[in-house]
């Protein structure tokens, strides 16, 4: 080991473990917004609505996936780019009774928004409590 590696610690770290990429369904038609409300009646599903030009939106959804800790079993995620789909969102509005924010996430169990939260607010943990 040299003076270097000593002062400034090895080259030989063991490396970071790789998390696993979250298994995101994009919501691209409005028609699967009918298959999330039936698949809630069974399974939490969870949408996050996202504004890929907003950069407080995209710190919130790096947060959220870096402290994401569910299992693809427990839980449904969907992924809505706001951009490129608002007549989508404006459904999710009216179906979930749920206001436009952005980024949201909204949380679906029998077929009703059972939470919903915007910016800071916005955590996986919350999920827990509806698996």
């Amino acid at each position: 080991m040299g003076l270097f590696d000593k002062i400034f610690g090895s080259g030989d770290k063991e490396p970071k473990e790789e998390k696993q990429a979250l298994p995101w369904q994009e919501l691209k038609t409005i028609e699967q917004l009918n298959s999330i409300a039936e698949g809630s009646k069974t399974k939490t599903q969870a949408i996050f609505k996202h504004s890929t030009r907003c950069g407080i939106s995209k710190m919130v959804f790096r947060n959220f996936e870096s402290s994401f800790d569910l299992s693809e079993n427990q839980v449904d995620l969907y992924y809505l780019d706001l951009l490129n789909y608002r007549d989508i969102s404006s459904e999710i509005s009216a179906k979930f009774q749920v206001l436009h924010e952005s980024p949201q996430f909204i949380v679906i169990r029998n077929e009703v928004a059972v939470h919903h939260a915007s910016h800071s607010e916005i955590t996986p943990q919350v999920l827990h409590q509806f698996i």
